[in-house]
């Protein structure tokens, strides 16, 4: 049996919607792959989940990347799993993902770790696609591959590293609600004005940019979505003022992870996270209620790696 864990990510981190990504050290998923007589894949137990999520193997965005995989390297293997969920359901922080990716890299090191890693992200966005009915790359290419990417195309896939200037850490913040990324992505619409599209098109440049050169002066100022932020907001009740209280206690910047509902903050360091952290917890509280999930990591440069193995 293998076991791999796959961490959470944000995504989209502002103007790249749909674009960019970065890993996060936890909360993450572990699923375990073992043979099962026969062929295909089965999933014998889904753990953290509340009987949420579904077992068919067509359907689920672990055993559905599974699938991908075999068909791929043209085996007939039998693939049981067990998926041990830690990310929040519809968190916005690539719970869907990180089951995807932790599945193909468990069954991949069963198997001999016969496909690499370009093979891997393509199946793990297959899987995630069957769960969710689209395509992340921004989500399963940082939980796969670690620290900080730009996804210049989908399918195929084109995937940029980006360094991580040093001491990047990141508040997230789930409050205690739901969003399901095909309503988040239904507010959209498939039009943009030029305005915004120029000016978001100005913001991701000048967050590549930061990035290689340590800027944070201008990773701060970079970090303005102008497109999906505007027309999401409304889902997180308070959304202003959560991110104007985590500015107001040092942060970077503050935006939705992926459709929301979570929130992240990226900061200078863990100490300053936690205090925006704090910030926006105390902000969360006065408009939504309940007690939120609160993770402080910095970017993660390794994504999902192997965490145990026996041979019965």
């Amino acid at each position: 049996m293998i076991a791999a864990y796959a961490p959470g990510s944000v995504s989209n981190v502002a103007c790249g919607f749909d674009i960019m990504g970065f890993a996060l050290e936890e909360p993450g998923d572990v699923v375990v792959a073992a043979p099962q007589e026969g062929s295909g894949v089965s999933i014998a137990a889904i753990h953290g989940d509340d009987g949420r999520l579904t077992t068919d193997p067509r359907k689920n965005t672990a055993s559905a990347a599974v699938l991908a995989l075999l068909q791929r390297l043209e085996t007939t293997r039998g693939i049981a799993l067990t998926i041990h969920k830690g990310l929040p359901l519809a968190s916005g922080i690539g719970s869907s993902g990180a089951s995807a990716v932790a599945a193909v890299v468990a069954v991949n090191e069963l198997l001999g770790r016969p496909a690499p890693l370009p093979m891997l992200l393509e199946c793990a966005m297959a899987g995630e696609q069957a769960g969710c009915g689209a395509i992340h790359p921004d989500n399963v290419t940082p939980s796969l591959y670690g620290g900080f990417i730009l996804a210049r195309s989908a399918m195929p896939p084109d995937i940029v590293r980006l360094p991580v200037p040093a001491g990047l850490a990141c508040a997230v913040l789930h409050p205690k609600m739901e969003v399901e990324t095909g309503a988040a992505r239904k507010l959209l619409g498939d039009q943009v004005a030029l305005k915004d599209a120029t000016r978001q098109w100005a913001n991701v440049g000048g967050l590549v940019a930061a990035l290689y050169t340590s800027d944070l002066a201008l990773l701060s100022r970079s970090l303005v979505d102008s497109i999906a932020e505007p027309k999401r907001a409304s889902l997180v009740p308070g959304f202003a003022d959560v991110k104007s209280a985590a500015i107001a206690a040092g942060a970077l910047g503050c935006s939705l992870s992926g459709s929301g509902p979570s929130l992240f903050a990226l900061c200078v360091g863990r100490t300053v996270a936690a205090r925006v952290a704090a910030a926006m917890e105390s902000a969360v509280r006065s408009h939504i209620g309940g007690h939120s999930q609160t993770y402080i990591s910095e970017v993660a440069q390794q994504g999902a790696r192997i965490v145990a193995s026996c041979d019965s």
